[in-house]
C-alpha cells in the first residue's frame, strides 16, 4: 500500500492543518480531500519518492514547527521574534475599509508590487464556485490584492502547489497562516529557490481552522439555503465588519462578527490548532493582528469603526518593508509597547501559556506531537497558573479518548 511515513504519523496524532505543503511537494504522490466535518487532510495515492519524503518530514507542521530564532530581534514568550511593534491601517481609506482590520497587510503587498520588490503574490481567496471554501489564487495588480482581501475562516491549502509556484522562477511574496509559513521556511532549509523567490512571507494571528460546517451552521442561522450562497464574505468592509452572505436571487443576510465567530466558528476549530506552539506567525517577516480595543477582555467594542492593527516586523526584510511602506506614506505607524499586546490578543496569549499542558496531555497516551523546539514553549507555560494548566492536560486527555472511541 502506497505510504509516507510522515504523513501516516501526523494523521495518527491528528495534527495534520492541511497547510497542501505535501501534495505540493510530492508529484502527485499524495493528493488533497476533504473530510467530515469539512477540514483538508492528504491521501497517498502512490509513494512519495525519497526527495519528496524528506521535503515533507522536514516542513510538515503536523511534523515540525519552524523554531523562533531571528538574530537582532527581541523575542517574546507570547508574541515571537520582533524588530518593531506597531498599531497600524492603511492610509488609503478604501484599502483600510477592505480589509479585516486596518489593511496594512493589503497595503504591505501593494507597496511590494509597485516598488518591484515582487512580481506576484501567492495567497487565499474565495472559490467563485463555492464562495464559503477557498482557493490558492495569485494576484499582480493593486486591484487584484484588493479584491482579495479579508480574513477567510476556512481550510486553506496555499502550498498545494508550491513546488509549481517555485519552478516557474517568477519571484513572489507569501500570505498564509502562521502553520502555512511555517512550512515554508522549513521547506527553505532544503530547497534553496525558497530564499531566491520568497522575499517576502505574510502572516498573521490565527484563531484556528474551523470546518467548512462553521459556515454553513452560519448561513443556516441566517435563514438562507447554502447552496443558494453566490457570494459569501467573512469579515472586512469595515471593523470587526460583519459577515454577509447573498444568494442570486437578491437575498441578503449579515451577521456580527462576535456571533460569527464565537457563536458559530470557534466551535469548528480542528485539533492541530487547539495544540499550535505558533499561533502568531512567530517566523514571518511580518505578521498583523486585531489591535482590539477591548482591554483585558480583548474583544472588541462591536460597534464598527475605522480598522486598526496591530503589526510585527520580525526580520530585517520585514523591517525594511514596515519602514519604506511608511515612509513613502501608504501605511500609518504607532509605535507599541510589546506587552501591551497581552491587552489586545489576550486569548492568544493565554493559547500560547496552555500549550505545554495540551502538549503533555497528548505524550502522556502516546498522542504523536510535531517538534515544536526553540518556540518559548516552557517560557510561556511559566506565565500561567497551575490550575490552568491542570484543567487543560484533563480537557485535552478526555478529548483525545473520546475520538479513540
Amino acid at each position: 500500500m502506497p505510504a509516507s511515513p510522515t504523513i501516516a504519523r501526523v494523521l495518527a496524532g491528528d495534527l495534520c492543518s492541511g497547510c497542501g505543503l505535501c501534495a505540493g511537494v510530492s508529484a502527485g504522490a499524495v493528493t488533497l480531500e476533504t473530510v467530515a466535518p469539512g477540514y483538508t487532510r492528504p491521501a497517498v495515492p502512490a509513494t512519495p519518492d525519497a526527495a519528496a519524503e524528506r521535503k515533507i518530514a522536514a516542513a510538515c507542521p503536523g511534523a515540525v514547527v519552524a523554531p523562533w530564532h531571528e538574530p537582532g530581534a527581541e523575542t517574546h514568550p507570547y508574541w515571537g521574534p520582533h524588530r518593531q511593534v506597531a498599531t497600524s491601517h492603511a492610509a488609503d481609506a478604501g484599502v483600510r475599509f477592505e480589509g479585516s482590520s486596518g489593511g496594512v497587510i493589503s497595503a504591505l503587498l501593494i507597496e511590494a508590487l509597485e516598488t518591484g520588490l515582487v512580481s506576484a503574490v501567492l495567497h487565499t481567496g474565495a472559490d467563485p464556485d463555492n464562495p464559503t471554501r477557498n482557493i490558492v489564487q495569485w494576484s499582480r495588480t493593486r486591484d487584484a490584492v484588493i479584491a482579495g482581501a479579508g480574513s477567510r475562516y476556512a481550510a486553506s491549502s496555499p502550498l498545494a502547489a508550491i513546488d509549481e509556484a517555485l519552478a516557474s522562477g517568477e519571484v513572489f511574496a507569501f500570505v498564509g497562516k502562521p502553520c502555512d509559513v511555517s512550512a515554508l521556511r522549513q521547506l527553505g532549509r532544503v530547497d534553496a529557490r525558497v530564499a531566491r523567490q520568497v522575499p517576502l512571507m505574510l502572516s498573521f494571528f490565527c484563531g484556528g481552522v474551523p470546518s467548512h460546517a462553521g459556515a454553513d451552521r452560519i448561513i443556516a442561522a441566517m435563514g438562507l439555503a447554502p447552496a443558494a450562497v453566490s457570494h459569501f464574505r467573512y469579515r472586512g468592509r469595515g471593523w470587526p465588519g460583519l459577515t454577509r452572505a447573498e444568494t442570486a436571487d437578491g437575498q441578503v443576510a449579515e451577521m456580527r462578527y462576535a456571533q460569527s465567530w464565537g457563536g458559530h466558528l470557534s466551535k469548528e476549530v480542528q485539533f492541530r490548532c487547539k495544540i499550535c506552539p505558533d499561533a502568531v506567525g512567530g517566523v514571518a517577516d511580518i505578521a498583523a493582528a486585531d489591535a482590539w480595543y477591548g482591554g483585558e477582555s480583548g474583544y472588541p467594542q462591536f460597534e464598527e469603526q475605522d480598522g486598526r492593527s496591530l503589526v510585527i516586523a520580525r526580520t530585517l526584510a520585514g523591517q525594511r518593508l514596515l519602514d519604506g511602506a511608511c515612509a513613502r506614506g501608504a501605511i500609518m505607524l504607532a509605535p507599541l509597547p510589546v506587552d501591551e499586546i497581552d491587552l489586545m490578543q489576550p486569548s492568544q496569549a493565554r493559547r500560547k501559556r496552555l500549550v505545554a499542558a495540551r502538549l503533555a496531555a497528548c505524550r502522556l497516551l502516546a498522542q504523536p506531537v510535531p517538534v515544536v523546539t526553540g518556540l518559548a514553549v516552557a517560557a510561556a507555560a511559566r506565565r500561567g497558573p497551575a490550575r490552568e494548566h491542570l484543567r487543560n492536560l484533563l480537557g485535552t486527555a478526555r478529548r483525545i479518548l473520546a475520538n479513540r472511541r
